[in-house]
């Protein structure tokens, strides 16, 4: 009776130890999972690391967690015979695997060498992986709204500011230009001064332009809107850059979509916006490369993708893309508004610009025009 009675003790201590080690290591995934400080990565790493301990023979026990194609494993990692493991999922779809290996042959146990409880915890495992996975993404996506809503209130700010610059200068502009245009028309006029007078209208002539891409940026540039066919446009632009096509020994493509509806826009400024992104990816193939450019159409609107095999940019520069003034290039080879004005277009036409570039990758800008007249303004 006493042997009986020591061996149901010893089966309950046990028994017990064995839940113990599960609810340690569902204890410390939670924890990993509530520090901030650690990216995915080394969230899953640590969760992977906490494993092993947990199951039954822990001292042969090994761990992988692959989650979208990328595997993290605890120490000694190898592939046994014996496997246990359950699907990670992320927002309803199936997103990696949780495994547990024995790298020897372990008695017998409820199911092969696996408790029972055992195929429950690696379940709880693998939702708690999910779960990190579902709030790291989560938190990215938030990142990324509050990111683009600064840059939003920057740009806002930034154009109140070039509005009121151009404004202002605007008028003694035209005073400039006028006067010396007057002075050109005199008789008798000695040829450094008529040397002198054509340096201020041209540098009169050049600001003015400045002031009329700043215009163009804060969205107070007249337009003058009409139904207009994006194709055509692009068409129209290609052939202004033609030579500059050849000479730079890049090569064009324009995959066009026929049949698109009349868009509501200004076609001299929609002309623009393909001139200067063109441009841009003109500077960044140097050696030469490929331009691409498509026209297409979705969700109520029509799309203008253009898209260079150039050597691309990072994050810091992406950051700063729009701000007029802003540019990568050396001194004296722009003035660094191109891309503002792009941007000041676009969104005086209720479109959007989304852009992906990487170092040595290229970029790729799409614009997004709005169909209904009324998303114009």
């Amino acid at each position: 009776m006493g042997a009986a009675v020591e061996k149901a003790q010893g089966s309950a201590e046990w028994a017990l130890r064995e839940r113990v080690k599960e609810l340690t290591c569902l204890y410390g995934i939670s924890k990993v999972a509530e520090q901030n400080g650690l990216s995915l990565p080394q969230k899953i790493q640590a969760i992977v690391d906490l494993l092993p301990a947990a199951w039954q023979h822990s001292g042969q026990c090994v761990a992988r967690i692959t989650l979208d194609g990328e595997a993290f494993i605890s120490e000694g990692f190898a592939e046994g015979r014996h496997c246990q493991r359950a699907e990670v999922t992320a927002e309803g779809g199936k997103r990696g695997l949780v495994e547990i290996y024995y790298l020897e042959d372990p008695p017998e146990a409820d199911e092969g060498p696996f408790l029972a409880e055992e195929r429950s915890l690696i379940g709880e495992v693998a939702r708690k992986v999910g779960s990190v996975l579902e709030a790291h993404e989560a938190e990215a996506g938030r990142a990324r709204l509050e990111e683009q809503l600064r840059r939003a209130d920057r740009l806002a700010l930034v154009g109140q500011l070039a509005a009121g610059v151009a404004h202002e200068l605007n008028e003694p502009l035209v005073a400039i230009l006028g006067y010396a245009e007057l002075m050109q028309q005199s008789f008798g006029l000695p040829d450094r001064t008529a040397r002198d007078l054509a340096g201020i209208v041209k540098a009169s002539l050049h600001a003015r332009e400045v002031v009329r891409k700043l215009l163009l940026f804060a969205r107070q540039a007249p337009s003058d809107k009409a139904p207009v066919d994006l194709n055509q446009v692009v068409r129209d632009a290609l052939l202004l850059l033609e030579t500059r096509l050849r000479k730079g020994a890049v090569k064009a493509i324009f995959k066009s979509t026929p049949g698109l509806p009349p868009l509501p826009a200004d076609a001299s400024q929609l002309q623009q916006v393909v001139l200067n992104l063109c441009v841009n990816a003109l500077q960044a193939m140097p050696e030469g490369g490929t331009l691409e450019i498509r026209t297409g159409a979705r969700d109520g609107a029509l799309t203008l993708a253009v898209s260079d095999t150039g050597s691309g940019m990072g994050e810091e520069v992406l950051r700063q893309l729009f701000n007029p003034f802003f540019t990568t290039k050396g001194v004296g080879r722009g003035t660094g508004l191109g891309l503002s004005v792009v941007h000041g277009i676009v969104t005086g036409h209720g479109g959007t610009l989304h852009v992906e570039s990487a170092p040595g990758k290229g970029t790729r800008f799409e614009i997004l025009l709005p169909l209904d007249a009324a998303a114009e303004d």
